[in-house]
């Protein structure tokens, strides 16, 4: 059986393991460095919401791997499936195993269409679509193109998920499409969500309840979806009545946008690397593995609760790095993430409602003189132009980018199913 050793291995190359690979090669490039990862392409997730809604492209999205990974990483295109913090190593799929000084882990979610009944069979097609997968997000903007008029269901499962915010952007733009080509009284809009709040920063959920009144979408909470008929186009959810009995309500759609349940990948969840619940166990502080202390986590991998987004790797990145170099040196480890994590609300096809929260639901803007509950259009331009450009540029690159925030207000907790 087949070995290597690297001094820093990384395990997932998305957002949070390239990210933290070209950063730490950008500031020494002696360093051995070795990132697992299976796919040649890699996605801007973010703009997912804007294909769905007919404003971006898929192309626009994707660039190869190979593109953006440090030409001296050694990138190694495999699956990892078995991890032995004992004896600092890890074997992959193909038996390869790898042995490290230092372990990064940051595979991402996986995402769990298997658990909606029917629905792997019909996604893509009579109707239902879902902006997580890149195999289909280009589907739900043709169903909201040609929508004239019916029944359109956007779903939300139970926390924790990428982006808390992303099932409602996907809904609003196509609110707002629909209002643009004259279709908005022919068809009604539902919103089923498994928890029992639009969002859960409170601060914010006051002001996109009033998005909702404008669009005159229906709500219904505690409605968690469980099965999909694509052919006769039922949804079918679970609720509970007043005394805690489980009932089913079945809906018929003309279009249904599926945000699947989520959780950590299936070898994390088996691994000594994962708390009780599945995620990887770090301190929500210096990201550092709590019983491993070789071992970092970051991105939407770990048990750390805040909101799952991209902007918050780009202030877990640059900690990982310095705490690996820290640990190097023989220097304390730093206490340096807050929680923070960013969700541009897509509230309507010219605007944004730029979200910044930390943990414990403090209210974090990068710009505290705006107010942040405020629908702008200079952070549409933001969404669509400004901070794709700073991912691909500046974040995935290794370059360091800090804008402060500013806790400004403290409201309820974030992501409490964790």
């Amino acid at each position: 059986m087949s070995t290597q050793h690297h001094t820093v291995l990384i395990i997932g190359g998305g957002a949070a393991g390239v990210t933290t690979a070209n950063t730490i090669i950008r500031q020494d490039q002696s360093i051995d460095i070795a990132l697992v990862e299976p796919s040649e392409k890699h996605y801007y997730q973010p703009g997912f919401t804007l294909i769905g809604g007919g404003v971006y492209t898929l192309k626009k999205a994707t660039k190869e791997q190979a593109d953006i990974i440090h030409h001296s990483i050694n990138w190694i295109k495999d699956y990892a499936d078995t991890f032995f913090p004992e004896k600092n190593q890890v074997t992959l799929r193909s038996g390869l195993i790898i042995s490290y000084d230092y372990l990064v882990v940051c595979p991402g979610l996986q995402l769990d269409f298997h658990k909606i009944e029917g629905l792997q069979e019909t996604l893509g097609k009579n109707g239902v679509c879902s902006n997580y997968s890149a195999d289909v997000v280009e589907y739900t903007w043709e169903v909201i193109r040609d929508m004239k008029m019916g029944t359109a269901l956007f779903t939300q499962p139970y926390m924790p998920i990428k982006c808390a915010g992303a099932p409602q952007k996907a809904m609003y733009l196509a609110a707002d499409n629909f209002r643009k080509k004259g279709r908005a009284s022919k068809i009604n809009i539902e919103f089923f969500n498994a928890g029992g709040e639009i969002f859960s920063v409170p601060f914010f959920a006051e002001a996109l309840n009033e998005v909702i009144n404008k669009y005159h979408i229906k709500t219904n909470f505690n409605c968690n979806l469980i099965a999909i008929d694509g052919k006769d186009r039922k949804a079918i959810f679970e609720t509970t009545d007043i005394d805690g009995k489980k009932l089913s309500i079945t809906k018929n759609f003309d279009m249904i946008h599926v945000t699947p349940p989520q959780s950590a990948p299936d070898f994390i969840k088996k691994s000594p690397l994962s708390n009780d619940s599945g995620w990887v166990d770090v301190s929500k502080y210096t990201l550092q593995h709590n019983k491993y202390a070789n071992v970092f986590g970051l991105g939407d991998v770990t048990s750390t609760p805040n909101a799952k987004t991209a902007a918050a790797v780009r202030k877990q990145a640059p900690l990982v790095v310095d705490n690996i170099f820290n640990l190097m040196n023989k220097r304390q480890i730093v206490k340096g993430y807050d929680g923070y994590g960013s969700c541009p609300l897509t509230t309507s096809l010219k605007a944004v409602m730029l979200a910044e929260f930390s943990y414990e639901g403090q209210v974090t803007p990068s710009f505290p003189f705006l107010d942040p509950r405020k629908n702008r259009n200079i952070w549409w331009l933001g969404k669509i132009i400004g901070f794709p450009w700073l991912y691909w540029n500046v974040m995935i690159r290794g370059y360091r980018i800090d804008i402060p925030h500013k806790a400004k207000y403290v409201t309820g907790l974030i992501n409490k199913h964790l």
